[in-house]
């Protein structure tokens, strides 16, 4: 029996990334061929951060895009993810870049944001959004605390469209990955959490409608990889409609 069918969605992925921390970064770099910091750096060309920029990271693990986002702006940034475990790997590398009076990490939850409305120029997730019981609330609450005008960003695992490569990344996802998980992590079974979690997880055009069945304007959806992933981006209405 699948162990995560006795727990609510949101206890089971807690406890996934609580045992994984330790291993999440060098696991990242193994799945992912590498290829996550280029899908970042794409990202930061796109969102064009200006200086005193501020920002929220939501389900900002270990905080490799926290820390990109302070570098690049000097402003004030937010890290927010619910496993403590998490963020005390993302807590050295803070240290490391003697970020501490920049970057402020916070234990929370991704759909009831501790913030008030419009208090920052950007809100993040990067790859957390498939793992949360509701994304549209998510999305609803990222685009509460951005100023008018503010950006959504959304960098995520997503579902290739073209044959073969379609084919050989599910065959990858579902059967390989799992196994690196293992043989890496030990950690078998939340490592099959991840291709699992896709399955549920809209397409990029899905999720590009979804983003604006919330309110957001100029939504943009980019590919990445051959479709394994996709870069959204939506913009808060400067002006409340009447």
């Amino acid at each position: 029996m699948d162990s995560q069918s006795s727990k609510p969605k949101e206890q089971f992925v807690h406890e996934v990334f609580e045992s994984i921390a330790p291993k999440y970064d060098r696991m990242n770099d193994i799945l992912s061929f590498r290829r996550h910091k280029a899908w970042r750096k794409f990202t930061m060309d796109r969102m064009q951060m200006s200086k005193g920029d501020t920002a929220i990271d939501l389900c900002c693990g270990t905080c490799d895009w926290t820390i990109s986002m302070a570098e690049a702006s000097g402003g004030e940034i937010v890290g927010l993810d619910f496993s403590e475990n998490m963020l005390q790997v993302g807590r050295s590398k803070v240290t490391q870049r003697s970020l501490e009076g920049q970057i402020s990490l916070v234990q929370g939850n991704a759909m009831e944001l501790p913030f008030e409305d419009g208090k920052f120029d950007y809100a993040t997730i990067g790859f957390g959004l498939r793992n949360v019981p509701d994304l549209r609330k998510v999305l609803s609450e990222m685009k509460r605390v951005v100023k008018p005008g503010g950006m959504v960003v959304c960098l995520e695992l997503s579902k290739p469209t073209w044959q073969p490569f379609k084919g050989i990344y599910y065959f990858y996802f579902e059967k390989v990955l799992p196994r690196l998980g293992k043989l890496f992590a030990k950690r078998y079974e939340q490592y099959k959490w991840l291709p699992d979690s896709l399955v549920q997880f809209p397409g990029r055009d899905e999720l590009a409608e979804i983003f604006r069945e919330v309110g957001l304007e100029k939504v943009k959806a980019y590919p990445l990889t051959g479709g394994i992933a996709a870069l959204h981006i939506g913009i808060k209405e400067t002006q409340q409609h009447v």
